[in-house]
């Protein structure tokens, strides 16, 4: 009889025991487990040999926090992201010659402030908010092209703080809110 690959009876490697003992290592600098509790599940964590071992070392602690820092690189091409996509509270985002479109229109925001920091040589930007965001372009340096930025005459309150900093040598930014649903 063979398991499943999602089974609790799945056998597991290096990687899976070594991302619970980091787990576990967060959790002890939080002050949720005490040093006691860190060394026999660490030694739990080492001697496991399927998912079903594994499990109840982790049962009694919160989810491991989000990325809050993410990077987009691209030399050429397009960066792209829409959708439900997850923001982080700080999103780099760095271009040579690519288009680059960050539609946070649908996102999913958990931070009342995210950063995004751009840097644009050649090529343009475009950036959607949510119909209710604020957006904040003081850090952001305005290069040969320009940024196109046309702020609401009416704005919505409640949303996130789209601050946006870096800087556009020789292309072009639009940043725009989405329309009210």
């Amino acid at each position: 009889m063979t398991s499943q690959p999602d089974s609790p009876q799945t056998r597991i490697g290096a990687a899976e025991r070594d991302a619970t003992v980091d787990r576990l290592q967060q959790a002890y600098t939080e002050e949720r487990i005490t040093q006691d509790e860190l060394e026999q599940r660490v030694h739990q964590a080492l001697t496991a040999t399927t998912r079903a071992d594994l499990a109840p070392l982790l049962d009694d602690l919160p989810a491991a926090a989000p990325a809050t820092t993410a990077t987009l690189t691209a030399a050429a091409g397009r960066i792209d992201r829409r959708g439900a996509w997850r923001v982080p509270r700080t999103l780099k985002v760095s271009s040579a010659f690519a288009k680059v479109r960050l539609d946070l229109t649908h996102a999913i925001i958990d931070h009342p402030v995210v950063d995004i920091d751009l840097h644009l040589e050649f090529g343009r930007a475009t950036i959607t908010v949510p119909h209710d965001a604020t957006v904040d372009l003081d850090g952001l340096q305005q290069g040969w092209k320009g940024i196109r930025y046309r702020a609401p005459r009416h704005p919505a309150k409640g949303g996130p703080v789209i601050r946006i900093t870096g800087a556009a040598a020789f292309g072009r930014i639009k940043i725009r809110h989405a329309r009210a649903r």
